[in-house]
């Protein structure tokens, strides 16, 4: 009778069956913060780390991401939630620690990432989404109450806390954009029309042997008019600035040509960073693109560097240019007037939205803001998502009530 071989002990399991608990968890925040993740992603998930083991931090990271990450969008996010989750629950530290004695060291802290909100707030919805589970409902009644939507619609922008900032961040995606079209003089094919194409209809004929003449139409063509935005991100605009930027995100994802200028005491394209997909990574690398944030403001100096080195690259079709700042100059105002002049005749519509409407009182008496306003063709508030709500019907053509901006020189003269 032979001896038999003695078996090696299992490796231990680490985390036990708490592993698939938390990778379930860690998937709904996935959800949560935007990504598509769906069970059957959870289930490959957990036997892809089955399978794969935890030999290191980076191993369990690069499982999950092969698994979870389909688009190079994606990618912050995951990366966002990977680092605050599993920091949070220390849980790949302790499977770690099962495998080695020598705990790894602890890195330097990194700067916010972009995502980190996003994923932030959908970790802490998990949380309240367990606690709600284990707490019985309080019913209140708020009958004689205001909603909090009316009340966060018109509330100013530099007065909402860091929740209602990221309440409103959303709402700006939810708005209807416009739909505005400008016909062309180019022609383009159409099914009926009162315009023949006989090119076309000739070439028809000639394939059905020439007996036959159906009839081509063609019609002009309708373009969505480009838009080009300047926005002062000078200490007193930085806060309307920011949160502006992320409707011009939402912006340039339905529509082809939108152009983004940011200016302080120069003049930044910001175009290139707002085409990215994730608002939080695309607002992380317009940070990283301008230098001058909350500093001083030169209106004169950015336009007069926008009309001589942009304005012929970006003011072609007719574009819409919103300009975005409360006027208040630090230069010399005698090159602004013509400065406005040249680019108000560069384009089809020159809109100015100023955050200091919001007061029932304002009145033009600023030198700056009385150099811009006899070329300006409307005169908006930009401090509420009422406001750029208003702006948007603007822009689609209905736009209401409005008064000649140059009545507001009359009321002070």
């Amino acid at each position: 009778m032979t001896d038999s071989i003695p078996r090696q002990p299992a490796p231990p399991q680490p985390g036990g069956g708490a592993l698939a608990d938390n990778i379930v968890h860690f998937a709904r925040a996935l959800r949560a913060a935007g990504m598509p993740v769906g069970p059957a992603a959870i289930i490959d998930a957990i036997h892809a780390v089955e399978t794969a083991g935890i030999a290191n931090r980076d191993d369990f990271y690069w499982t999950l991401h092969a698994i979870f990450v389909n688009k190079r969008d994606q990618r912050p996010i995951f990366d966002e939630a990977f680092r605050v989750f599993w920091r949070s629950r220390g849980l790949v530290e302790k499977m770690l620690a099962i495998l080695s004695p020598v705990a790894p060291p602890r890195g330097e802290p990194e700067k916010p990432k972009a995502a980190q909100a996003r994923v932030a707030n959908a970790l802490q919805q998990e949380t309240l989404r367990e606690a709600k589970e284990t707490k019985p409902e309080i019913e209140i009644d708020a009958r004689f109450t205001v909603s909090g939507a009316e009340v966060l619609q018109t509330k100013d922008f530099a007065q909402m806390t860091a929740v209602e900032i990221a309440e409103a961040k959303t709402a700006l995606k939810r708005l209807i954009l416009p739909v505005d079209t400008v016909r062309q003089r180019r022609l383009v094919a159409a099914s009926k029309h009162r315009h023949i194409d006989a090119r076309r209809s000739m070439r028809a004929s000639l394939r059905a042997g020439g007996d036959i003449i159906a009839l081509r139409y063609r019609k002009p063509a309708e373009i969505h008019p480009p838009i080009v935005a300047l926005c002062d991100i000078s200490g007193s605009m930085s806060q309307y600035s920011r949160i502006f930027l992320h409707f011009l995100h939402a912006l340039t994802e339905n529509r082809r040509k939108v152009h983004t200028f940011l200016f302080g005491t120069r003049l930044s394209n910001v175009t290139r960073q707002l085409t990215m997909k994730d608002p939080d990574e695309a607002l992380d690398a317009v940070t990283d693109q301008v230098e001058d944030w909350s500093g001083g403001t030169r209106i004169a100096t950015a336009l007069h560097a926008f009309n001589r080195k942009w304005s012929r690259r970006v003011m072609h079709g007719g574009p819409i240019v919103l300009l975005i700042t409360d006027g208040l100059e630090r230069d010399t105002h005698e090159d602004l007037g013509p400065e406005m002049d040249r680019l108000h005749r560069s384009c089809r519509k020159l809109i100015w939205l100023n955050p200091l409407l919001r007061f029932d009182r304002f009145e033009a008496r600023a030198r700056g803001i009385r150099a811009m306003l006899p070329h300006v063709d409307e005169f908006r508030p930009v401090h509420s998502l009422d406001a750029v709500s208003d702006l948007c019907k603007a822009l689609a053509g209905d736009t209401g009530q409005t008064t000649d901006p140059r009545d507001w020189l009359r009321k002070v003269s």
